[in-house]
């Protein structure tokens, strides 16, 4: 009876096509089938200053919780490295499980589960298999939404993502009152790279180049293929300076890489404030404005759309996408 409630459990949760929901529903499975007092889903990131949590998903069986279980990086990197269960104990003395959730090589998830007694052997077993159909179908999510080149999120999922971002303000591990930034990245002259070295080497280029971004954007930071040459990012809870820096980082280290057989490759950046009145057109159509302003002025610049209305460079838009002209 229990493992037909469990077969029919997973079933349910592989129904699932968002993300978050998924995860939700991966914590409370795990929760009944074992009667924790938590399970907790963490998404999370290595970066320069340490390891960021960029989601935190927790279910609870109702009873009092200690906010949540606290981060046990030890703990975590252990489980991470050895690719195995781990089993530690809270400042309680309960204890608590942690198992890797791997989807792809660049994504860290654990599942940790908090139960007042360690688990038995067929209950371990149950739970690793429950994970791996849980990966498969993450695995399947992730080839639908990535571009097959550089592995970066794609076009298709662009306004979904906008949306969530806007309705669901902080990350898991994040809460802070600095505003959601959109910003479009274009290849400069990419067209003559195409021309003059063929279309693999500017497959190449392009791989590069998201590749970069990868290294110098944080893991809650959103990096989509847009389109051709042209990147998009999300950078979600940054101030005005910290974006600036960010874009110019990116800049700096694109025009500094040596690519193969062509040496120096350079990109122009538009970007705009995310509004809480925005739909993803108006949006994109702000920080491409700031782009076109970049191109137009030499390139290999970062230009914000805010700081160019301000200035009287460019005039500013309205929802629909017309010139405001009173």
């Amino acid at each position: 009876m229990l493992t037909a409630r469990l077969i029919h459990s997973v079933a349910a949760s592989t129904l699932q096509r968002d993300r978050d929901q998924l995860e939700k529903a991966i914590a409370h499975l795990i929760l009944q089938f074992l009667q924790a007092r938590s399970v907790t889903v963490a998404y999370f990131s290595e970066e320069e200053g340490g390891r960021q949590i960029i989601r935190r998903t927790v279910a609870t069986d109702g009873q009092p919780e200690p906010e949540p279980v606290p981060f046990n990086e030890r703990l975590w990197n252990e489980c991470i490295q050895a690719n195995a269960f781990m089993e530690g104990v809270t400042p309680e003395g309960e204890l608590i499980t942690v198992f890797p959730l791997h989807v792809r090589a660049d994504v860290r998830r654990v599942v940790q589960v908090h139960t007042t007694e360690s688990l038995a052997i067929p209950q371990l077993d149950i739970v690793y298999g429950v994970l791996r159909i849980i990966e498969n179908h993450l695995a399947l999510l992730d080839y639908g939404e990535r571009d097959t080149l550089t592995g970066l999120l794609n076009r298709k999922t662009f306004e979904s993502r906008f949306n969530k971002v806007k309705s669901e303000p902080g990350d898991g591990g994040r809460a802070t009152n600095d505003p959601t930034w959109l910003a479009l990245v274009d290849i400069d002259h990419f067209k003559v790279i195409n021309d003059t070295q063929g279309h693999l080497f500017g497959d190449e280029v392009l791989l590069l180049v998201s590749q970069l971004m990868k290294r110098n954007f944080r893991g809650a930071d959103q990096l989509f293929r847009f389109g051709g040459e042209e990147f998009l990012i999300i950078l979600g809870e940054t101030s005005e300076q910290g974006v600036q820096i960010a874009l110019e980082r990116l800049r700096v280290a694109i025009a500094e890489f040596k690519f193969p057989q062509l040496g120096t490759v350079t990109i122009s950046l538009g970007y705009t404030r995310v509004l809480p009145t925005d739909v993803a057109t108006t949006c994109v159509e702000r920080a491409d404005e700031a782009l076109y302003y970049a191109k137009n002025h030499g390139r290999n610049n970062v230009q914000y759309y805010e700081s160019l209305v301000a200035s009287g460079e460019l005039q500013p838009k309205n929802e629909s996408g017309e010139v405001d002209l009173f």
